[in-house]
């Protein structure tokens, strides 16, 4: 609940927006607007968006206008991804996407408090800073990267913390796929509750 010192969010740095097709996880496959906003203190070295890090590079854009817009693209989900969004109360911008009849996607690395209401919420942990306990209970999904060997025994950390129902993927870094690929395929078989995640939206060469 909102209390009278809380601050009204109106507008949010934006990096950018599009309609594409959701290339990883869960829902791979389906239709999804993408909202970036900018701004990230988690600096993994191998981000592929660092151009997301610095916030005051973005424009600020209301709240109202990012859901016309969303909800003009015709897409029912909406991904609000980065950066890391969690550096922002997003309580009052999920509500007006709901209002909007629209769907709330999340994926954060869970290093900043979580806010905001969320139809699926996408917890993608960083070695780069550590995430908050309480997305281990309220993540829908765990997508894991690996960069080398040892990340195999590190999801299997953030895996046993997580709730029963949550899914797990562990996906390859774009880099490093055509070494890391093999060992992932070789660990799905003989550890089943574990799935594949690629980056499909590059393979397909789309946003």
């Amino acid at each position: 609940m909102r209390t009278s010192t809380d601050k009204v969010v109106t507008d949010l740095p934006l990096m950018e927006c599009f309609l594409t097709i959701q290339g990883e996880g869960y829902h791979t496959g389906s239709a999804a607007y993408f909202i970036r906003l900018g701004g990230c203190d988690v600096g993994c070295v191998w981000c592929d968006v660092k151009e997301s890090w610095d916030a005051d590079a973005h424009p600020k854009v209301s709240l109202a206008q990012m859901v016309d817009d969303a909800r003009a693209s015709g897409s029912e989900i909406v991904v609000i991804t980065g950066g890391e969004p969690l550096m922002y109360d997003l309580d009052d911008f999920t509500n007006l996407l709901h209002d909007a009849g629209l769907k709330t996607h999340m994926e954060t690395s869970g290093a900043h408090p979580l806010s905001g209401d969320w139809d699926w919420l996408c917890f993608s942990p960083k070695k780069f800073m550590a995430p908050l306990p309480e997305f281990y209970e309220k993540s829908d999904e765990l997508k894991v990267i690996v960069y080398n060997k040892s990340d195999f025994a590190w999801a299997e950390g953030h895996a046993e913390k997580c709730n029963p129902n949550t899914r797990l993927f562990l996906q390859p870094e774009w880099s490093k796929k055509d070494v890391m690929m093999p060992l992932i395929v070789d660990y799905v078989k003989k550890n089943p509750k574990w799935r594949i995640s690629l980056q499909t939206h590059k393979y397909l060469d789309i946003p």
